[in-house]
């Protein structure tokens, strides 16, 4: 174990534009980054950088008074396993269940460091 917070780390692969995600020792996917493996209490997790690949599972689209729709995604990525995030470049309306989607990092209005969010895998190649 490192003495690093998960998070940060998390946090520092986003900054290097890496999608960071933990495996415990028997190749499991952890996701959202842990001290320790929910389940097993695993607490020898390894850094994995993800593909960024990944499919839509779950959609709605958020609809703000006086703001701009925007959509909230559950996505999972081809190493098994899932993240909410959000698909840009298409309306928010198109985005379905099933879509092929790749990620990339972009700075939200949140703190103006880079979060992950996914595009349809089409658009962004």
């Amino acid at each position: 174990m490192t003495d690093t917070a998960p998070y940060e780390t998390f946090r520092e692969y986003c900054r290097r534009g890496k999608l960071g995600h933990q495996e415990t020792t028997d190749g499991t996917p952890v996701f959202f980054p842990r001290v320790l493996a929910p389940g097993s209490g695993d607490t020898e997790l390894r850094w994995r950088e993800a593909s960024g690949h990944g499919t839509v599972y779950s959609t709605t689209t958020a609809r703000p008074r006086g703001g701009e729709p925007y959509n909230i995604a559950l996505v999972d990525l081809d190493e098994g396993f899932r993240m909410m995030s959000k698909v840009v470049d298409v309306e928010p309306d198109a985005v379905a269940i099933g879509m092929r989607v790749t990620m990339r990092m972009e700075s939200l209005d949140v703190d103006g460091e880079p979060w992950p969010v996914f595009a349809p895998t089409e658009a962004a190649t």
